[in-house]
Order: C-alpha cells, then sequence, then structure tokens
C-alpha cells in the first residue's frame, strides 16, 4: 500500500513538472488556463454592475432586449412594437394607441442618441421592418415613448435607424421599391420603370426627442439595405448600400446578381437642406420628396462589390467601409476623395440621374478580409472588425495599412456585430459581440427552434478570443452597447412629475362615476389593496379605469389582471395608466394584482360586477 502510494506521488510530481514547463500548452492544462482567464473576465460577482448596457434587437418578436456586458446576463425587455403581457404594454389605452392596431413588427437595428458623435445616453431608437415605423425609447424609464408611421413612401424600413452626429436626423429607406405614391397599381413586369425606392431622413426635437418625417428622395428601383451617418469630415453626408441594380424581378438570388457590383447611395444631406430651402421638393403622400433629375448634387453613387449589406464609417469619419457579401474583398472608400470626385464631376455613368463616382478614384483600399463579409465595427487603436458569414469568423485588420492581422471563428454565419461605443467617434475597444444567426449543438437542446447566438469576443489585446456563448432572444439582427455609466435611469416616478389630470393620490378620493353607459374608475394602488375594492356596472357599459400606483418606493409595481376579459396592466410607482374596454360578459369577475408587491400580495384582490 505504501508502495503505491509513494509511485503514486512521483507521478504527481512529474506530471506537474511537465505541465508547469509547457509539456502540454495545447493540452488540458492549456485548456483550463484559457478557460480560468475568460471566466475571470466575463464574472460579475452578486451585487457588482456591468460595464456596459447592451441593446440588442429582438427582430420578429418586436421587442428590444437588454444584457449586461461582459456577464452577458439578460436583464430586461422593452416592449416596442408588439403587446407585452409582462409589463401590460400594449393593454393600456397610451401603448394600445401607439401600436396602431399592429399586434407586431420587425425590429431590425437599434440606435442610440449621438452628441458630437458620441453616444449620450438620452434616447433609443429602432425600426419596424414589417410595417415601416420607428420607435423612440426614453432612456430616462426604459421605455416606449413613440412610434413613428407607417412612414409615407417607404415600403419595408429595413434601411434604418441611424443617427446622425448631433441626432439631427435619423436615416431610413425602403427595403422593397414600389410604385408611388403607395396604393399605386402597375404590373410588376414594369418594376424597372415605374417601380421606386425611396431614402429618407426623420428630424428629431433635439429637446424633447419627438421624431416627425423631415424629407425624402425618389431612387432608382433597387433593395436599400443598411446605412450609417458620417461625423467629422463626412459629417453631413448619410450613406446606404444597395442590392439589386439590376432591377430584375422573380427569383432575386438568380436575377440581381448578374452585375460585378452593385451601389452605395452617397446622400449630401447638407445639399438636401438647401433644395428644399430653393423650393425644389414635392410634395408625395404629405412629405417633401427630392427628385436627383431636378435637384442635382444631392445623392451620388459609389460602385461596390456585388450584394453588398453593410455600410460603416470609421470613427474619425475618413472612411466608409462597404462590403460584397457575394465577394472576399472589404472596400474602403475616402471621403476626401469622394468629394474630389464631385467636384471634378469624375464619373462613369448615371442611375436615373443620379451619376456613378469613378471606382478607382474615389476607392482607398480593397481588403481580402474572407469569405461572405458583411459589417464593420471598429475599436480605439485604429482597428477594424468585419463579419464573415460564410467564413464563420471575425477578420481584424488595420486602417491605414489594410492588413489582416487575426481572425476569430464563431459559431456561427455570423451577421452583424457589435462593439463596445463602436459606432461612435470614441469606441472603447474592449468587447464586441458576434450576433451569430445558427447555434447548432452549443447548447442543451429545447427542440426545432433553436435559441439565437451571441458571443462574447474579447478584443483588447493583439489577438481575439471568444469568452462567453449566450443564447438571447429572437431575433437579434444588430445592437449598441453603451458605457453603463452614461445612462442615469430613474426608479420611481415622482409625484410631482405626474401630471396625468385623471390621477388620483388618495384613498379617500378613488370612486366610481356613472354617465349613461359610460363608467369611469378612479383607482388607487397601494400596498395591498385597490380602491375601490368593488367595481359595478352594466352588461354593455364602456368601462374606463385610471388606476395611479401612489408608491414611491422602488420596485413597488403593482398590476390589475381582470378575469377572462384579456386584461393586464402593470403600472410602476408613481405612475398613472388608463384601460378601457366593454363589460361584454355578465356575472362576477375577480381582478387581482399581477406583479408581487408584498407579503400580502395574495390578499391584494377585488370584484367586477356585471348585471
Amino acid at each position: 500500500m505504501k508502495y503505491r502510494l509513494t509511485l503514486l506521488m512521483i507521478a504527481v510530481f512529474l506530471t506537474a513538472i511537465f505541465v508547469g514547463c509547457g509539456g502540454d500548452k495545447k493540452g488540458r492544462g492549456g485548456a483550463r488556463s484559457d478557460v480560468q482567464e475568460a471566466a475571470q473576465k466575463t464574472y460579475v460577482a452578486p451585487g457588482d454592475l456591468d460595464e456596459y448596457y447592451f441593446f440588442a434587437s429582438g427582430g420578429h418578436s418586436g421587442q428590444v432586449y437588454i444584457y449586461g456586458v461582459p456577464s452577458m446576463r439578460h436583464l430586461s425587455t422593452i416592449p416596442v412594437f408588439a403587446p407585452y403581457a409582462a409589463t401590460g404594454y400594449g393593454f393600456d389605452k397610451e401603448s394600445k394607441a401607439m401600436l396602431g392596431g399592429y399586434t407586431w413588427g420587425d425590429v431590425h437595428h437599434p440606435a442610440l442618441s449621438e452628441t458630437d458623435g458620441d453616444y449620450d445616453g438620452r434616447w433609443l431608437f429602432v425600426n419596424d421592418n414589417a410595417n415601416n415605423r420607428i420607435a423612440r425609447i426614453d432612456l430616462r424609464d426604459f421605455k416606449t415613448k413613440q412610434i413613428l408611421g407607417p412612414i409615407a413612401n417607404i415600403s419595408g424600413n429595413h434601411g434604418s435607424t441611424f443617427v446622425t452626429e448631433n441626432s439631427e436626423y435619423l436615416l431610413s429607406a425602403s427595403r422593397f421599391s414600389i410604385p408611388l405614391p403607395k396604393g399605386r397599381y402597375e404590373k410588376i413586369e414594369d418594376y424597372a420603370t415605374k417601380y421606386n425606392g425611396v431614402v429618407s431622413a426623420v428630424k428629431i426635437d433635439s429637446k424633447t426627442g419627438n421624431m416627425s418625417v423631415g424629407w425624402q428622395i425618389l431612387m432608382p428601383p433597387f433593395n436599400y439595405d443598411l446605412g450609417d451617418a458620417g461625423k467629422g469630415p463626412s459629417n453631413g453626408w448619410a450613406f446606404w448600400t444597395c442590392y439589386n441594380s439590376e432591377r430584375a424581378i422573380g427569383k432575386l438570388e438568380v436575377t440581381s446578381t448578374q452585375k460585378d457590383r452593385d451601389y452605395i447611395a452617397a446622400v449630401n444631406w447638407k445639399k438636401v437642406e438647401e433644395a428644399l430651402a430653393a423650393g425644389k421638393a414635392k410634395m408625395v403622400d404629405g412629405v417633401k420628396m427630392l427628385d436627383p433629375k431636378t435637384a442635382e448634387g444631392i445623392v451620388f453613387l459609389l460602385p461596390i462589390a456585388k450584394s453588398p449589406h453593410g455600410v460603416d464609417v470609421s470613427p474619425d469619419g475618413k472612411y466608409i467601409v462597404g462590403s460584397g457579401k457575394l465577394q472576399s474583398i472589404t472596400t474602403v472608400f475616402n471621403i476626401e476623395k469622394i468629394k474630389m470626385a464631385v467636384e471634378k464631376k469624375d464619373f462613369t455613368g448615371n442611375e436615373d440621374g443620379i451619376p456613378v463616382l469613378n471606382y478607382d478614384a474615389v476607392k482607398d483600399a480593397e481588403i481580402n478580409v474572407g469569405l461572405g463579409p458583411l459589417h464593420t465595427q471598429f475599436d480605439d487603436k485604429g482597428y477594424a472588425y468585419t463579419s464573415l458569414f460564410v467564413e464563420s469568423a471575425v477578420a481584424k485588420w488595420k486602417l491605414g495599412t489594410w492588413e489582416v492581422v487575426d481572425k476569430v471563428p464563431v459559431a456561427y454565419n455570423i451577421g452583424h456585430l457589435c462593439a463596445a461605443e463602436g459606432d461612435t467617434k470614441s469606441p472603447d475597444g474592449k468587447y464586441l459581440v458576434a450576433l451569430n444567426k445558427l447555434s447548432h449543438g452549443r447548447h442543451l437542446s429545447v427542440g426545432p427552434s433553436q435559441p439565437e447566438a451571441s458571443q462574447l469576443i474579447d478584443i483588447s489585446g493583439e489577438k481575439m478570443s471568444v469568452l462567453y456563448d449566450a443564447f438571447t432572444e429572437p431575433e437579434p439582427h444588430n445592437a449598441q452597447m453603451i458605457k453603463a455609466d452614461k445612462l442615469h435611469p430613474i426608479e420611481v416616478y415622482p409625484k410631482e412629475e405626474n401630471k396625468d389630470p385623471k390621477a388620483i393620490w388618495d384613498v379617500k378620493d378613488a370612486k366610481v362615476v356613472r354617465n349613461g353607459k359610460n363608467v369611469e374608475v378612479y383607482m388607487v394602488l397601494v400596498r395591498s389593496s385597490f380602491e375601490p375594492n368593488k367595481i359595478e356596472v352594466n352588461k354593455g357599459d364602456k368601462v374606463t379605469i385610471h388606476m395611479t400606483n401612489i408608491e414611491q418606493t422602488t420596485d413597488e409595481l403593482h398590476g390589475l389582471g381582470i378575469l377572462e376579459y384579456n386584461i393586464n396592466v402593470v403600472v410602476d410607482p408613481g405612475e398613472t395608466k388608463t384601460i378601457e374596454f366593454t363589460a361584454d360578459k355578465q356575472g362576477v369577475y375577480a381582478y387581482y394584482c399581477t406583479n408581487f408587491c408584498s407579503a400580502l400580495h395574495q390578499e391584494m384582490q377585488g370584484y367586477m360586477l356585471v348585471k
């Protein structure tokens, strides 16, 4: 027995020396070290806070999801374009009106408001590709405050939302060209001549964030895809990729990929404003629209590798980076060369009156980054990061020298990617998240519908490394990552800020008022009761309930759920909400608090009696 123990001790000792001297750097010892380092970089201890907020689009769910970085923990869901019973969104009068009868939207591209090219933490804007809308989320309370649209003349609001350097405009564009104005019929066989696309700018009120349609430009019948706004030397310019320059119909995967090049549309919106002031616009469905044939100098086309997807402006505003997903190159254009080519009229043709700039005159470089390049983000050290869909990887390359210096595989078929403050003048360069389209085999099986895969990548060093696999809600297309200390959300609505004329703040003011067949209820929600706790109505009455949560304590939310009436509303501390419905079922129906609020939460109930 002693002999066996001695042999075992010698074996352990020799193994320790072997591993310690690097004898198995790629074996388990090395792997353990890598895992430990990754775990340390992503670990956020209980009670500690993440360094960044990560706002991910929810695709066809219609929502926005918030994660912390580096922990990648899901923190909250912001309902935007679809009802969300967890918070009662889409049930109360105000949010129901914002939704406008739609029960879903297709969120693709969140955009944070900016001041002087940096995120300012005021608002988050998101687009609805399906119903041609844009929403504004107030980051003071993380709630949707406005939904604009459907926007006139836009069809498939995919090329949206992208914020200009000082949040003057949100960029927007049609994915699908149609006959204009909307509602006009033309045969699909006449697509090339009687259909049009549109690029547009939505005006943002600098104080309130309120959105309104600013201007639009009539464009050829291409498919307009992704965009970005200029900054620094390119401030005043807006860029969108577009594919199907063939003006093709039918099976587009074949018919729209015949040419070697498509385009980036470069819009000089300072010139647009001059053209509008000169009265060159026509009103089309209530919006000022410019035609490039009669408003020269407002838009130009940059040739780009075919079927482009992303276009991204470098932090210094000097470079415009575009990628054609059916080729292996990323092209870098120089804004000074673009301006020079415009001045010299160095054109190689035109599309419906829009000049096509000489490709060789405006490009700085073609970089062979890999297969299926899509989108590019930036760090603080002069490097760019391009997602490679076909290759399932991220390529790191140097601005200026155009050298590819590193690649990291992801799992897999990456679409967008998001770096820490990566769309601003001053990116942070710490983390990058790969928003992968597929996620085979890296999680517990949950059936045929697989979770979405997002991978956290460390970009702080010379080599990139994957730190963490996260499985996010469907379907994240793009995201924004902002420093946590830039946001200062409230935890209760201060009583003095509640200006709702229907709000009441004392249980003695609770009442039920009848006016013919209209019944109006003024209700107080407070631990642990509703006042009133009895509502008597007649079948067929229109019932309106104004409910005020008079709590001023963090996380003391109250809900109102009415059994079998398909109603649930959650009211935050200090908030007033209103619901309207018809009492169309007679009988006795309980209502109760749906959001846990106290030890006597179960006792917080009442009855609606319908005669």
